[in-house]
């Protein structure tokens, strides 16, 4: 008897790791054979073609198999079964347009820039330490030593594509600390 205390004392972790196998186990098998519960699919990888179902793939053959009298009269029967209303036909000559102003031949149409680049150019040495703990900060990731790497092999791109707001705030935090950055 005292044998058997001694084996299950040892043995307990290894007893209550098998326990929560097996009722894990359990527990899966019961969600999958419940009818409710649907297997989850693995999502297919951006760049690849989506599987599609044999139905629709036979449905797209047929279709893409008929002839245009054939195509017309499949859209009247869509149209009518699933009560499309019909599409407006474009003009033979296409859309007219109205003759341009003078002031828009003269200047020419700037586009307006959305995203913008914050690049250090340069820093005062004697506020080494304050910018590359500011980089540091700003950068996620980066440690001390990168951020001194980063900001001695100015000049360097701090942020990219970010908003004006972003850019300017981002400017004048630096310019704070004795940086020298260019918004582009």
């Amino acid at each position: 008897m005292q044998s058997l205390r001694i084996l299950v004392r040892r043995n307990a972790h290894q007893l209550r790791r098998l326990h929560k196998c097996v009722s894990q186990c359990q527990a899966e098998a019961a969600v999958a054979s419940s009818p409710v519960t649907e297997k989850l699919t693995i999502p297919v990888p951006e760049g690849v073609d989506k599987p599609v179902s044999p139905k629709i793939d036979k449905i797209a053959q047929d279709i893409t198999a008929l002839n245009l009298l054939e195509v017309s009269e499949l859209s009247d029967l869509l149209k009518k079964r699933l009560n499309l209303p019909d599409a407006p036909i474009m003009p033979m000559g296409g859309f007219s347009m109205s003759p341009p102003k003078e002031d828009d031949e003269d200047k020419p149409k700037e586009a307006i820039k959305t995203s913008f680049t914050v690049k250090l150019m340069k820093f005062d040495d004697k506020q080494k330490v304050a910018i590359i703990k500011e980089i540091k900060n700003l950068i996620p990731g980066t440690n001390l030593v990168q951020a001194k790497k980063f900001v001695e092999s100015a000049p360097q791109v701090v942020k990219a594509d970010i908003s004006k707001d972003e850019a300017d705030q981002l400017k004048q935090t630096l310019n704070k600390v004795g940086g020298e950055v260019v918004i582009e």
